[in-house]
């Protein structure tokens, strides 16, 4: 199964996810991993079964340019109503001033995450993405999402206790966040497409945990239609 990796932005450098995806070549799928957008060509999405967005509205890491124009938006829009699968996580549920129309396909938005802390992931309700898959904890940014899309099928949930003297950045904002139980993963449909979203992933510890990468498998297929 060919699959397009669209990574790295100002704040999650691509080469984490690009090899996070790396094991899951032994499972039959291969990657085409784009890193700079200006590569990225919207007319050669359907030469892929699966999308996976893990890059907010950044040319780059180092440059802050606007990538997801409306054409581009409608593009992915058009792809997944067709049928397309989009497969979101982590950073490419960032929002930005443009990205309105993704927004809503994605059906969320980032709101903030405290600073990294120990977050645990379990199962809320079966799903096939979560299909021989057991909870694990990994340190990572705990997303906590805008979730507006009214379909959302929540089956993978997050939590991370308060954070207190042992955080890192102690005049930062977000120290000293309550414990917080959020959605890390749900699915919805637009149109033929499927769309899932799972929110870890900031860290290589993440995509290397032999359970998230059963849950990216699992969803992979599940984009694709074939689970």
């Amino acid at each position: 199964m060919h699959i397009l990796l669209l990574c790295d932005d100002e704040y999650h450098p691509g080469n984490i996810p690009a090899a996070g995806v790396e094991p899951l070549k032994a499972k039959g799928f291969t990657f085409n991993v784009i890193s700079n957008a200006a590569d990225f060509e919207a007319a050669k999405l359907n030469d892929y079964k699966v999308v996976i967005m893990s890059k907010a509205d950044h040319m780059t890491q180092q440059d802050l340019t606007h990538w997801k124009t409306d054409e581009i938006q409608e593009a992915f829009i058009k792809y997944v109503e067709g049928g397309g699968g989009l497969l979101v996580t982590h950073s490419g549920t960032v929002k930005s001033k443009h990205t309105k129309k993704m927004d809503d396909l994605v059906g969320s938005t980032f709101k903030f995450h405290p600073n990294n802390c120990p977050v645990y992931v379990d199962v809320v309700k079966p799903h096939p993405i979560v299909e021989g898959f057991t909870p694990f904890t990994e340190v990572d940014e705990h997303y906590h999402l805008n979730i507006t899309a009214t379909d959302a099928d929540i089956f993978l949930a997050s939590y991370a206790a308060s954070q207190g003297d042992e955080a890192k950045y102690e005049s930062e904002p977000y120290f000293n966040q309550p414990p917080a139980i959020r959605a890390a993963g749900y699915t919805r449909t637009q149109g033929k497409g499927r769309v899932c979203v799972l929110t870890p992933g900031h860290t290589a510890e993440v995509w290397a945990n032999p359970q998230f990468q059963i849950a990216l498998e699992n969803a992979l297929r599940w984009c694709a239609g074939v689970v």
